[in-house]
């Protein structure tokens, strides 16, 4: 029986695994794109995230802007994602469409700026790393917070589950995963600091992390599996889910 007081854990080890390879999936092709592609042939970007600047020749990216958003593109050189093979197109598509692609925020492989930025590599390294530390030690525990809190060990979540201070153990992971990104990147928004690539990334794993351990707790707690019964999930320090007396009432 395993801790959760279920016969097997089959479906968190799917879903941990399926997590981990869809986003492992994404991060390898980030560094494989560019590098398969001819040398130096995608120039250094700067566009706008959540918006497609670099389909054509004759999209936002590809001109010249002076301001805050975008640079001077046709001096670099320009680039559109929609004339490269399926494979690149679709890769460079997505990083188009969800990061702003800037080149002092990127790296280049090959000679070629990459994809996304080196925060979302961060991002899809701790995607990755949340999926297979789920799969290795997720339990669905019948709620979505139960089952994120199961990656740890029931003899560390004692004091937790003796106290019901399960929420602000979600809430205190959250914090620590999310803050440091978050000063990081509001700190860039509006002052004139500027980070480094490397602690982009630090602070980009922690939150892919949360990110993916929420996702594959959401896809695996499941009553059903306990037939609806409360009662019979097991919770570390032999805690166990009761109905709220106003509600018996």
């Amino acid at each position: 029986m395993e801790r959760n007081g279920l016969g097997g854990r089959y479906r968190e080890r799917r879903i941990g695994m399926w997590v981990c390879g869809v986003s492992l999936f994404f991060l390898l092709s980030f560094f494989l794109v560019p590098y398969m592609l001819p040398e130096s042939s995608v120039p250094k970007l700067s566009g706008r995230a959540n918006t497609i600047d670099y389909s054509t020749t004759t999209s936002w990216g590809n001109n010249m802007h002076t301001g805050e958003m975008g640079h001077d593109q046709p001096s670099e050189g320009l680039f559109a994602w929609s004339e490269l093979d399926p494979f690149s197109a679709s890769i460079y598509a997505f990083g188009d469409l969800n990061c702003h692609q800037k080149y002092e925020r990127s790296w280049q492989v090959n000679g070629n700026q990459m994809p996304v930025c080196t925060r979302d590599i961060g991002i899809f390294f701790g995607l990755a790393l949340g999926g297979f530390i789920f799969s290795r030690r997720g339990l669905n525990r019948w709620t979505v917070r139960d089952t994120m809190l199961s990656i740890f060990s029931d003899n560390g979540l004692e004091s937790v589950y003796r106290n019901n201070l399960r929420t602000k153990a979600v809430l205190l992971l959250a914090a620590i995963t999310v803050i440091p990104l978050a000063i990081d990147g509001f700190t860039q928004m509006i002052t004139s600091y500027e980070s480094t690539n490397l602690v982009r990334i630090m602070t980009g794993i922690p939150f892919g992390t949360l990110i993916s351990l929420y996702l594959a707790a959401s896809f695996s707690s499941r009553p059903s599996f306990f037939n609806n019964d409360a009662s019979r999930v097991l919770l570390p320090s032999t805690a166990r889910f009761t109905i709220p007396l106003t509600e018996q009432e």
